[in-house]
């Protein structure tokens, strides 16, 4: 074709030489933005409190004196502003959106900070879903971020490949819960990290004990043991063992887990800063 101008993106023909372009293709930041560190908080299925942790692990390094910003890639069921109080819009430039800040200076991006209503569900398909995380990481003006926290979606399907394959991931941390699936739970995650050659920093277990609200003894609802055992198994750090506790639930829905009072995700901080 004489007036082929060969960019296929513009094109509705099918020719020879037609290229389709890779839509998870990691593309750069948005110019003049700036991002250290990116760790994907992730597990092999969900209701183990991936939220739970990226949010406290964010407050936690920025306590740290670290910039922080979360990307919530979690898009059929987010919840990260929900954690921090944040039920504003997030708005945009001519061709950039600004990332909504918490109290504390956190950055956020999450699809329930631009839709309508907060409590709108998103039904889309997976390809859209990583198109969309793809934007969240180029097309948003990240300032400054020493440390981003990606918040994956449940599971390991074609959603959290796409997100792997999207944004540039240093590293995971693979939340657990004691229950006795968690060596199947923690296999899978490993596997998928391992596919898409992303190292695995250790595991965090969520849910691990109950604090006695009398004498601060520790109450093992679930038992003991079963993460320490998948641990061995894949040679992977226990990085924290994070309490079953009603006060966190309690800010999360009032949205001041910024005031959660705590030091049990210093292990993750020394393994993500050493």
């Amino acid at each position: 074709m004489s007036e082929c101008t060969h960019d296929c993106s513009t094109c509705g023909e099918s020719c020879g030489e037609r290229k389709e372009a890779n839509v998870f293709e990691k593309k750069p930041l948005h110019e003049g933005c700036r991002v250290g560190k990116v760790y994907g908080v992730v597990s092999g299925k969900g209701g183990v409190g991936k939220s739970m942790v990226t949010s406290q692990l964010a407050v936690t390094m920025q306590r740290e004196g670290y910039r922080t910003a979360v990307l919530d890639a979690d898009i059929t069921g987010p919840s990260i502003p929900k954690a921090f109080g944040v039920h504003g819009r997030a708005v945009g430039t001519e061709n950039a959106i600004v990332p909504v800040q918490t109290r504390t200076g956190i950055q956020l991006m999450s699809v329930n900070l631009l839709l309508e209503h907060e409590t709108d569900p998103v039904i889309w398909r997976g390809p859209v879903i990583g198109g969309v995380v793809q934007q969240f990481w180029s097309d948003v003006l990240w300032q400054d971020v020493d440390y981003m926290f990606v918040d994956m979606p449940p599971g390991t399907g074609d959603v959290a490949l796409n997100v792997f394959q999207s944004l540039p991931v240093d590293g995971v941390i693979i939340v657990t819960s004691p229950q006795e699936l968690v060596s199947m739970v923690v296999e899978k995650a490993v596997k998928m990290a391992q596919m898409m050659d992303i190292p695995v920093l250790g595991l965090v277990e969520n849910m691990s004990y109950l604090p006695c609200p009398d004498c601060g003894k520790k109450i093992y609802l679930f038992g003991e043991g079963k993460t320490d055992e998948a641990a061995q198994r894949y040679n992977l750090p226990i990085l924290a063992k994070m309490p079953l506790d009603p006060t966190l639930a309690e800010l999360v829905d009032a949205g001041e887990i910024e005031n959660f009072q705590g030091h049990w995700l210093d292990g993750v901080v020394e393994k993500i800063t050493e």
